[in-house]
């Protein structure tokens, strides 16, 4: 199950959040957790250069967008090359609704149409779609046309 996917500004300010299977009192530990692993080995990592860690029986993997920290956090079948997948469909996902790679403000300004790719990446916690084009289409709002 994917247990979280995260976005932070380099700060360490949370910009977004999913949780699926994670209790109410473990959020903040995992995200205090989170913000801190990425403080301490992102600084000076490479554009999508994907990093890999481990806590309590779960994966990690987490990478730098432009401006904006990305984590994901899975477990059981969710493993570091699951995550890896996860983590490319939502970068690349997010990049086509940027436009680029992001900014703080950029990602601010598009929060919406993230967050719509982020709910159709994954749902209740697990893997849904991966390609790119597919989420474009499901993401435009539009009721679907007769045949």
């Amino acid at each position: 199950m994917l247990l979280a996917v995260l976005f932070s500004n380099s700060e360490g300010n949370i910009l977004l959040e999913r949780f699926h299977g994670v209790p109410a009192e473990e959020r903040l530990h995992w995200r205090s957790f989170l913000v801190k692993l990425g403080a301490d080995n992102l600084e000076g990592a490479k554009n999508e250069e994907l990093l890999v860690a481990s806590h309590k029986s779960v994966y990690i993997v987490y990478t730098m967008l432009g401006d904006v920290c990305l984590f994901v956090v899975g477990k059981d079948e969710y493993d570091e090359l699951a995550l890896t997948e996860v983590i490319f469909a939502i970068t690349s996902s997010v990049k086509d609704v940027c436009g680029k790679p992001p900014t703080e403000r950029l990602f601010l300004d598009k929060y919406g149409r993230i967050c719509l790719c982020l709910d159709e990446i994954v749902w209740k916690g697990l893997l849904e779609n991966t390609e790119k084009d597919r989420v474009r289409r499901l993401i435009r709002l539009k009721p679907p046309t007769e045949v």
